[in-house]
């Protein structure tokens, strides 16, 4: 198993930079972008977004990389050492910061707008999506990235 952990750590650098840089993307660009839309276009266009980002490559990505970060964790009791401990702390950020809060807080707001029409929409749009959702989705980049550099860290020391 200690063996792996330099191809696993590898693994879940590349996952990680993956995902921060969707978030990041979200956070600073496509966000504010579809907010200047009118509401209904600005929730078609997420919508579409919510549907399509749902594909074996995404997936992969997002859920490989928690499972990868939760191995590590594991590892890291069996091997030791600092970078181990890095590498663990790294899966930690990724699996609560990335995948928890987007199952808890993203994940439901996607749900809600896409089964919501009319005023009903505008107003999950306006007073929900485009603070909480965004809030949380800032929480994603940011832990997003703090994986990243915990994964650099601890690859580099394992």
């Amino acid at each position: 198993m200690v063996a792996l952990i330099p191809a696993l750590a590898f693994a879940a650098i590349i996952g990680s930079g993956l995902m921060a840089g969707l978030f990041f993307i979200f956070s600073v660009c496509i966000m504010q972008a579809l907010s200047r839309l009118p509401p209904e276009q600005g929730i078609a266009a997420m919508n579409a977004i919510n549907e399509v980002i749902q594909n074996p490559l995404f997936l992969t990505a997002f859920m490989g990389t928690a499972l990868l970060g939760l191995i590590l964790v594991g590892a890291a009791f069996f091997s030791g050492g600092q970078g181990s401990w890095l590498l663990a702390a790294g899966g930690l950020a990724y699996v609560v910061g990335t995948l928890l809060v987007t199952m808890v807080f993203n994940v439901p707001l996607n749900d809600a707008l896409a089964a919501a029409s009319g005023e009903a929409a505008r107003e999950i749009w306006q007073k929900q999506y485009l603070t909480d959702w965004v809030w949380w989705n800032h929480v994603r980049t940011v832990t997003s990235i703090g994986a990243l550099a915990l994964f650099v860290l601890g690859f580099a020391r394992s």
